[in-house]
């Protein structure tokens, strides 16, 4: 299952219940709400500024709003169509709350108006001025972009940095929280006003970047990277690359903007006015340039969709000059209490422009109403912008896929001389904060714990013990079966690596055992990219045939209830050498040499017929095989952790494909025969609809083989939901040498869920999957052509167990429903094909626990 890889995200997401902030100086900050002076109604969308600056805000759907500077203004500004100006004096330097009363520009005749309409007109896209400007943004859109440009080139600044907020200021008073006073006194009252934060984690990365259009191509030097480290079982650099993955680069020009691992609309795609309302709410003269204050709502407030204001330039180029983008509190998004894009651009020297600074903020929490959490703060600033300056070849050369241990460790100066954006006092504190902190015993003791809870291993430091979730397990042929096992660490050694584990089945009365040494050869952790090491391994275990699980995890105790008849085992005795070679740019290919020796258990057995047709029993089966296997994942981004890490879903396809060659008589082999597989998996983004992750598979197999050689297609008989697995086949009950395989998982991210009044309210997310197999058997390989082959497994009563497809493909689907409780999903299977078979479910309910956001 993946619950124990979901659960780290959320242990790692919510897990720095004690950390750092911020204290400002001499910070102008106003907050408070804006009314109408008629009937004391809230307004939204309203303008706040101060006067002579860029720097403003709207109001939201209450009409608050929060304003601040570090520059000394003593007035502040407040306008909306159709109202007067209102210019309010302040305290420069102070915090103060000033609420905001607007008088309409023509009361009376705003009045006459209302009277003979008697009701509000109904929102059209025909004849809408702000539709047909929208319009014309999106007719420019590529001409904005820099990729329309020849050459471009910038620096850019990326800061990451999260905080807890609102910690009670007397926490550090505590007894027990009086060792960490340094690190809980640490507070920012002024970065988001009204809120007082506690940073607990920060990243800095500066960077070239160079982009030619024609040949196209682009290069990121990075010139410095500096994250805090906060030891033990967190790998910092692996959960910033998470963070950033949730906190995507926010590029307005694109039909799609993927934030918190979801596709939002943007205000100028192709589709959005199908989507979004819009409205004409001011204009302003900016820099000698004309802008339109085009303020915008989601027509369904629950769909994946901004809400905010665009300011567009009519100077012919429709270019976006600012953009202030929130999301609405109905929105089906877990965790996320509230979210905020402000994108500021500034003007090239073409009249265009460019994007200079990009910030997200984002506001977690287990409930909405909770004023706790975590505030998760990334900005983006782009300096010394250059358009159409040619460049040499050698400039694109040469793509940085790793970071350098210079740019990691560049100097206090360095930093000081080269950020575009300054840090906060309480941000400068956390470097220094988070390393004494990881070496107080305290603080390492509760991250063991953590470790425990969440990941399932005690940490002895060179060693852990786990996972816990395998201690205990049973199936009908082992009976009562305990495991103990771990691993070593980093500590120990970046180089080599063992794990281990033993176990006994009380039923059967065997001992099991797995052993495994690697060795890394490039002085990196084998489980950080790039990988390149070679691993030796021995196990003697149990197996279930087709069952698709990886050995080392198959003893999982919620994984030990199943359906129907499940008496099918093999006792596998294995040794393998293999060797594994990551390149930086995400290709990759594998060497391994195996030799296993199969025997059969329970009611399963191997059986052929000799010349006279008489039965022969076979006690065992031994293959020695050789395989190369090669992957190509552009792109690809890992969530890290010290010893394990798990690809993160992303819009690029994986390629993999693999050759084995069995060979006889060489190391006990008895059969020659070669093996070929490719697979091919993507996750397709649908914008508003979702998305879906579709695999594409096929193999063929060459040569004569028993059946427990042939693909035996990966069946699940648990309860729990498989992503991968058929999840209404039986174990065994399919096989065959020659393939294709297709599957497809929508996830429609509540799109439907969201238009019934009910279910908008629990926030259930809909899902559907297909997933078909077509298959051969060849002549070659059917036993009852060739008896001297295995027989297929029949049942007591001789009835087939096991079965090639034939023309018709094995196809099953599913409708279900996600977001449950927020972890769980729930799916009603459905098979269509090969339902005479014995002991088949045609419907089933399976589960399966995750976290998504």
């Amino acid at each position: 299952m993946n619950f124990k890889y979901h659960s780290r995200k959320l242990f790692l997401l919510t897990f720095y219940l004690f950390f750092t902030t911020l204290s400002f100086a001499q910070t102008t900050v106003v907050s408070g709400k804006v009314t109408d002076a008629r009937n004391n109604q809230p307004m939204s969308f309203v303008t706040i500024s101060f006067p002579g600056s860029t720097i403003g805000v709207t109001t939201d759907n209450q009409g608050k709003y929060a304003i601040s500077s570090g520059k000394p203004f003593s007035q502040l500004k407040a306008s909306f169509l159709g109202y007067k100006d209102a210019y309010l004096n302040i305290a420069p330097g102070k915090e103060q709350v000033l609420n905001i009363k607007l008088i309409p520009a023509a009361a009376q005749q705003l009045n006459e108006v209302e009277i003979k309409s008697g009701k509000k007109p109904k929102y059209r896209n025909k004849d809408n001025p702000a539709v047909e400007l929208i319009r014309k943004v999106i007719e420019n859109r590529e001409k904005n972009r820099p990729e329309s440009y020849d050459y471009v080139e910038y620096r850019e600044y990326d800061k990451m940095q999260f905080s807890l907020s609102n910690v009670s200021p007397t926490l550090s008073d505590k007894k027990f929280f009086r060792k960490y006073k340094f690190v809980l006194d640490n507070r920012d009252s002024t970065t988001i006003p009204g809120k007082s934060l506690l940073p607990v984690f920060l990243d800095e990365k500066l960077s070239q970047y160079y982009f030619r259009k024609n040949p196209e191509k682009e290069k990121t030097v990075t010139l410095g990277e500096k994250n805090v480290n906060f030891g033990g079982s967190i790998d910092s650099e692996g959960l910033n690359q998470y963070f950033k993955h949730m906190y995507y680069k926010v590029d307005i020009y694109s039909n799609d903007i993927f934030l918190m691992t979801n596709n939002f609309l943007s205000p100028i795609a192709n589709s959005a006015p199908v989507f979004y309302k819009y409205f004409i709410t001011d204009t302003a003269v900016v820099n000698n340039v004309k802008v339109v204050e085009l303020s915008f709502t989601p027509r369904n407030t629950t769909d994946m969709l901004f809400e905010g204001k665009l300011y567009v330039t009519l100077d012919g180029n429709y270019a976006v000059q600012k953009a202030d983008l929130t999301i609405s509190k109905n929105i089906n998004l877990n965790f996320v209490n509230g979210m905020n894009v402000s994108l500021e651009f500034e003007q090239n020297p073409d009249g265009r422009y460019h994007l200079s600074k990009s910030t997200t903020i984002a506001n977690f929490g287990l409930t909405k109403n909770k004023k706790g959490g975590l505030f998760g703060i990334r900005s983006i600033t782009y300096k010394n912008y250059v358009i159409n300056q040619p460049r040499p070849d050698t400039t694109y050369r040469n793509i940085e896929y790793t970071v350098s241990d210079e740019a990691k460790n560049r100097s206090d100066q360095f930093w000081a001389q080269n950020r575009l954006d300054t840090l906060s006092k309480a941000e400068s504190k956390v470097y220094k904060n988070v390393d004494s902190l990881k070496n107080m015993p305290s603080f390492r003791h509760t991250l063991d714990i953590a470790t425990l809870l969440f990941a399932g291993y005690k940490d002895f430091r060179w060693f852990e013990l786990g996972p816990a979730n395998a201690f205990y397990s049973f199936n009908p042929i082992e009976g009562l079966k305990l495991r103990l096992g771990g691993r070593t660490t980093p500590e120990l050694s970046k180089r080599y690596y063992f794990e281990t584990y033993g176990a006994y089945g009380f039923k059967d009365q065997r001992f099991k055992y797995f052993l495994s040494a690697t060795y890394s050869l490039n002085d990196k952790s084998i489980y950080k990219f790039p990988q390149n090491y070679i691993r030796a391994s021995v196990q003697n275990d149990t197996k279930i045939p087709g069952l698709n699980l990886q050995f080392v995890q198959e003893d999982n105790f919620l994984l030990s209830f199943k359906r129907g008849n499940n008496d099918k085992y093999l006792y596998d005795k294995s040794y393998r050498l293999e060797y594994v070679h990551e390149y930086e740019s995400h290709f990759s290919y594998d060497i391994s040499m195996d030799r296993l020796t199969q025997s059969p258990a329970g009611s399963l057995y191997f059986l052929n017929l000799d010349n006279n047709n008489n039965s022969q029993i076979i006690n065992g089966l031994t293959t020695a095989e050789f395989t190369a296997g090669v992957r190509y994942a552009p792109n690809e981004q890992f969530y890290q952790g010290k010893i394990y890490r798990i690809p993160i879903p992303s819009k690029y396809p994986v390629f993999s494909m693999d050759f084995t060659v069995g060979v006889k008589n060489v190391f006990g082999g008895e059969y020659n025969y070669q093996k070929l597989h490719a697979r091919i998996e993507k996750r397709v983004y649908l914008s508003q609809l979702g998305f879906a992750d579709v695999n594409i598979e096929g193999g063929k197999i060459f040569g004569q083989v028993p059946y427990p050689l042939l693909t035996i297609f990966r069946a699940n008989q648990t309860y729990a939901y498989g992503i991968h697995s058929y999840n209404l086949m039986n174990f065994l009950e399919f096989v065959g040498d020659k393939y294709a395989s297709f599957d497809v998982d929508q996830h429609f991210n509540g799109f439907f869920f969201n238009k019934i009044p009910l279910l908008k309210k629990l926030k259930w997310r809909e899902v559907a999957s297909v997933k078909a197999i077509y298959s051969e058997l060849s002549n070659e390989n059917n036993p009852s052509l060739h008896p001297s082959l295995y027989q297929f497994p029949v049942t007591g009563t001789g009835e087939p167990i096991t079965y090639a497809i034939g023309k018709t493909p094995y196809v099953e689907g599913s409708v279900g429903i996600e977001n449950i409780f927020k972890f769980v999903r729930v799916d009603l299977v459905r098979r269509f094909t090969y339902l005479d078979h014995p002991d088949v479910a045609k419907w089933g309910i399976r589960t399966l626990v995750q976290f998504n956001f």
